[in-house]
């Protein structure tokens, strides 16, 4: 069959891999791809935000399943648009998409069906939220209501910090739209956890877990960013967590979204806080995490299209997730200055010390190709993932491959994973 992928990050180059393990797949393509997804697929010239161009194209190329990574086109209604032109899409209509689409309705969500998140009010005034900031406890949590690139949530530790941070989403609109509604919601403390999950509308099926790490220095100091890597599986999420989130997080918003008429069919990204008083929501995503699906995917071991296609007839029950017993660990390599300034076009050199190795992987999540050289195109720039029989070893190789690969302004968090140094020592 012919599968078209699209996206262009660290995320999609690791479903095309995935794809490309697949006995049901001859030929991959990717819209609109990059240097490193050009080794599995062939890369098409279409952005991902074009929809018609995109579907015009499934159709006459014969596609038989398309498989769409990011969030935008997902929020926009890239899902509609193909299935009214009567192709296989994989991903969530648009009425469904808005669980990650908007913060105000997943929140709103939640409370209407007693899933457990954080205490919250949501505002389209900034004067109000002001207002509402003065008699709050901090620290607090301001989100942008859209989507921000996955930086679009300030952590405020006092009153002035807040009152900035109305600002700056709402009045100065440093996110655009996305900060025309927002969510002040309580801090809440614990490990924080990522939860992949299959879905056809009406089954839902979990994936290993992970754990990323947002913020773009170590010790968790500086801005957010979209992911400077993680790891896989998380050893806080235990089988108590699990079974309390299969019962009261997981199948029951698949059940909510069903009552609201808006069957959710793709990937549920579930990303929790593990609390004093049990497991939270943070948010909801409506596809793989990037960089969560840089270390859940090569432990996967159920084939990638069998399971898809089971979510879009709605048999994702008759399947069996399996997943390999080891650990994976994904260390971002940046531009330096990430994710504010930062120098695109530097030569990267030492890709080719990842061929043959087996349990390394290169994904490249912003280069492209400069005549005869691939170069950085991106604040985050290639994902260097590891395996290992646990998570300490899979860390320590993971590190030791972020040598091998090299370009000018090289930036990486020094302590993925160091947290797991808690429970393994």
């Amino acid at each position: 069959m012919k599968v078209l992928i699209v996206g262009s990050g660290g995320r999609e180059h690791a479903i095309a891999m995935s794809v490309a393990k697949s006995p049901k797949v001859d030929k991959i393509y990717c819209a609109p791809g990059n240097a490193g997804i050009a080794g599995v697929a062939e890369c098409v010239d279409i952005k991902a935000m074009e929809l018609d161009k995109l579907a015009d194209f499934a159709s006459e190329n014969n596609i038989d399943l398309t498989i769409v990574g990011m969030d935008d086109p997902l929020v926009a209604g890239i899902v509609d648009v193909f299935e009214a032109k009567g192709l296989r899409v994989f991903g969530p209509r648009k009425n469904a998409a808005i669980i990650e689409g908007s913060k105000v309705f997943s929140k709103d969500l939640m409370k209407k069906y007693n899933i457990p998140t954080a205490a919250y009010e949501s505002f389209t005034d900034p004067a109000k939220a002001k207002e509402y900031l003065e008699d709050c406890k901090y620290p607090i949590v301001l989100k942008a209501d859209g989507l921000a690139l996955g930086k679009g949530v300030l952590i405020c530790n006092t009153r002035e910090e807040a009152m900035e941070g109305v600002k700056t989403l709402m009045q100065d609109k440093q996110f655009g739209d996305a900060g025309n509604s927002i969510v002040i919601e309580e801090f809440l403390t614990g490990r924080e956890v990522s939860v992949l999950c299959y879905c056809d509308g009406t089954h839902i099926k979990p994936m290993t877990s992970a754990q990323d790490h947002k913020r773009a220095k170590d010790n968790d100091e500086g801005l957010n960013t979209g992911g400077m890597g993680t790891f896989s599986p998380s050893p806080f999420y235990d089988d108590v967590a699990r079974k309390f989130c299969e019962d009261y997080v997981f199948q029951p918003t698949m059940d909510a979204m069903k009552k609201e008429g808006r069957d959710f069919v793709g990937i549920l990204f579930v990303g929790l806080i593990l609390t004093p008083d049990g497991p939270k929501v943070l948010e909801y995503n409506a596809r793989f995490g990037d960089p969560e699906a840089q270390v859940v995917l090569p432990r996967m071991k159920t084939d990638i299209i069998t399971v898809m296609e089971s979510c879009i007839d709605g048999k994702l029950d008759e399947v069996e997730l399996e997943f390999e017993d080891n650990a994976c660990v994904c260390v971002i390599l940046a531009s330096d200055g990430y994710p504010e300034k930062y120098e695109k076009g530097k030569v990267i050199t030492g890709l080719e010390n990842f061929e043959g190795r087996d349990g390394y992987y290169v994904f490249h999540s912003g280069t492209k190709f400069d005549g005869d050289n691939i170069v950085t195109n991106g604040g985050r720039v290639l994902g260097i993932t590891a395996k290992g029989d646990n998570l300490k070893e899979a860390r320590k190789n993971a590190y030791e491959a972020t040598k091998w690969v090299n370009f000018d302004n090289k930036y990486m968090r020094n302590d993925i994973g160091k947290a797991i140094d808690d429970v393994i020592n």
